[in-house]
C-alpha cells in the first residue's frame, strides 16, 4: 500500500505525487476513470450514496480528510500548501467528508479550547467518521438570543446532570455525540453562565423527535434532555467560559450553511447555478435575453462565493477557526441561494405549481418524516426553492450576524441592550 509521508516538510509537488499513488491503489476503478474522465459530475453516475459511505473509512484513515492536523488527531501535519495541492489533486472524484458537524462545528472549538487528551479522544473518529455529530444549541425560546438559553447543567461530583430541550437539530437521530451548550450559574449576566460540553447522544434521557418543514421532510429535530450525564471531563473550557469556546462552532456553522466550496452538510436547498443554467436551457427559458442575463448574474456571483469560501475552508483545515468574518459568506451566501432556488422554481412554470399526491396525508413519520410519495413527485426544485428559506434563519439569523459583522469587524458600538449585566435569572425571556 502506497504510505503518504507524514510532517511538515511533504512539498506540493510530493503531496500531489503521493495522493495520485494513493488514488490509483486505493480509490475504486469506476470512481477513478470517471473522475479522470469527467470529474466530480461523473463520479456521480457510477457511485451511490451507500457505496461510499461503506468505503469511506479508507479515506478517513489516510490522513486526507484533514491533512494538516497532527497525526495524533487523524491528519497528516501537512503544511497548508501541502494540504491545498493534495485537495486539488483529489477535487476530481468527488470525494466529500461525511461528518462535517464534526468537522466543522465540534473540532473549531476543540483546537481553540480543548486539552490535548480531549483532541486525541474526539478528532480522529471525527475524521473517520466513525462518531457522528450534532450540535444542541438553540432552544424554543432562545433562537436569535443564543445566550439566553436555559438548558441546565448542574456538577454532580465527576459528572453534570442535563435538564432542557434544544431545537432546529440536524442530524439528533444519528449523532453519537453533540455539542451542547448549557447554564451552569443563573446568577450570572447570561454570556457568562454558560458552559460548553461534549454530550454522549446514547442516552436513554436525550429523545429527539422529527419536524417536517416545507419540503415534506424531517431534516430537524427538537431534542428533549431529562437527567443526560456527561463526565467533566467531557467539558471544554473552563465552567462559565461556554460563550466563548461557543465562537469557534458558531464561525464553523456560519461558514458552513455559506453556499458553494463552504464544506457543508450538502447544499442547503436546491442545486447549484450550473444546474440553473441546464435548466434554463431545458426549459427554453434561455432564449429570453433578461432570464439569461439572470442566470449569468447568479452564476458569476456562485463563483465568487466559492472562491472566497475555498479561502475560509484553508484556514480550517489548519485547525484554524474561521473567525467573525465567516458571517460575511453566510449574509451573502444564504441569500445567494434563496434567490438561485427561486429562480429555479420559476424556470418551471406551470409543472412547479402542482404535482400528484396527498400532503395532507402524512402517513407514518419517522426519521424521514412526511409522505414519501408526495415528496417523491414534488420537483426537485420546488422543494430546493421550499428548503432555501430557512437559509437567512439557520446558522444565525442574517440580522443577528449583520451586527456580528459590525461590532467585531468594523468595531461599530455594540446594540443597546437594557439587561446587559444583570444576573440571567431576572432577565424576560420568549
Amino acid at each position: 500500500m502506497s504510505a503518504l509521508t507524514t510532517g511538515p516538510d511533504v512539498t506540493p509537488d510530493q503531496a500531489r505525487e503521493q495522493v495520485r499513488a494513493w488514488v490509483a491503489e486505493n480509490v475504486p476503478g469506476p470512481w477513478r476513470l470517471a473522475g479522470e474522465d469527467g470529474g466530480p459530475a461523473a463520479v456521480r453516475t457510477v457511485r451511490t450514496s451507500s457505496e461510499y459511505r461503506a468505503w469511506y473509512g479508507v479515506f478517513g484513515r489516510s490522513g486526507l480528510v484533514a491533512p494538516t492536523w497532527d497525526v495524533d488527531y487523524g491528519g497528516l501535519g501537512w503544511s497548508r500548501a501541502a494540504a491545498k495541492a493534495a485537495e486539488e489533486t483529489l477535487r476530481p472524484y468527488h470525494l466529500p467528508r461525511l461528518n462535517p458537524l464534526g468537522l466543522n462545528l465540534a473540532a473549531p472549538a476543540l483546537f481553540a479550547h480543548g486539552t490535548h487528551e480531549q483532541r486525541c479522544r474526539f478528532l480522529p473518529p471525527i475524521v473517520r467518521a466513525d462518531e457522528i455529530w450534532c450540535q444542541l444549541f438553540s432552544e424554543p425560546g432562545s433562537g436569535s438570543d443564543l445566550a439566553s438559553l436555559s438548558t441546565r447543567a448542574v456538577r454532580d461530583g465527576d459528572d453534570w446532570v442535563i435538564t432542557g430541550q434544544k431545537i432546529w437539530t440536524t442530524w439528533a437521530n444519528r449523532a453519537d455525540f453533540a455539542v451542547l451548550l448549557a447554564r451552569t450559574d443563573p446568577d450570572l449576566p447570561k454570556h457568562q453562565g454558560i458552559t460548553y460540553f461534549l454530550i454522549d447522544m446514547h442516552q436513554d434521557a436525550i429523545t429527539p423527535r422529527p419536524l417536517m418543514h416545507l419540503g415534506g421532510e424531517a431534516e430537524f429535530f427538537e431534542t428533549f434532555i431529562d437527567g443526560a450525564v456527561v463526565p467533566d471531563a467531557q467539558r471544554v473550557g473552563e465552567v462559565g467560559a461556554g460563550w466563548i469556546v461557543a465562537q469557534a462552532t458558531l464561525s464553523g456553522e456560519r461558514q458552513m450553511v455559506s453556499g458553494a466550496g463552504s464544506g457543508g452538510v450538502d447544499r442547503v436547498g436546491g442545486g447549484s447555478a450550473r444546474q440553473l443554467v441546464r435548466l434554463a436551457q431545458r426549459t427554453g427559458g434561455w432564449s429570453d435575453p433578461s432570464t439569461r442575463d439572470e442566470v449569468i448574474r447568479l452564476w458569476c456571483e456562485e463563483q465568487v462565493r466559492g472562491w472566497t469560501n475555498q479561502r475560509i475552508r484553508d484556514r480550517i483545515t489548519q485547525g484554524l477557526t474561521p473567525g467573525p468574518e465567516s458571517s460575511i459568506g453566510k449574509v451573502h451566501g444564504t441569500d445567494l441561494n434563496q434567490r438561485i432556488q427561486s429562480a429555479a422554481a420559476r424556470l418551471m412554470g406551470m409543472s412547479g405549481l402542482a404535482w400528484p399526491g396527498d400532503p395532507g396525508r402524512t402517513g407514518e413519520r419517522g426519521a424521514a418524516g412526511g409522505n414519501d410519495a408526495y415528496r417523491e413527485h414534488m420537483p426537485p426544485e420546488v422543494a430546493g426553492m421550499l428548503r432555501s428559506r430557512a437559509n437567512t434563519i439557520e446558522g444565525g439569523t442574517s440580522e443577528v450576524n449583520k451586527n456580528v459583522l459590525a461590532e467585531r469587524v468594523l468595531g461599530l458600538p455594540k446594540e443597546f441592550d437594557p439587561f446587559r449585566g444583570k444576573p440571567w435569572r431576572e432577565i424576560p425571556r420568549g
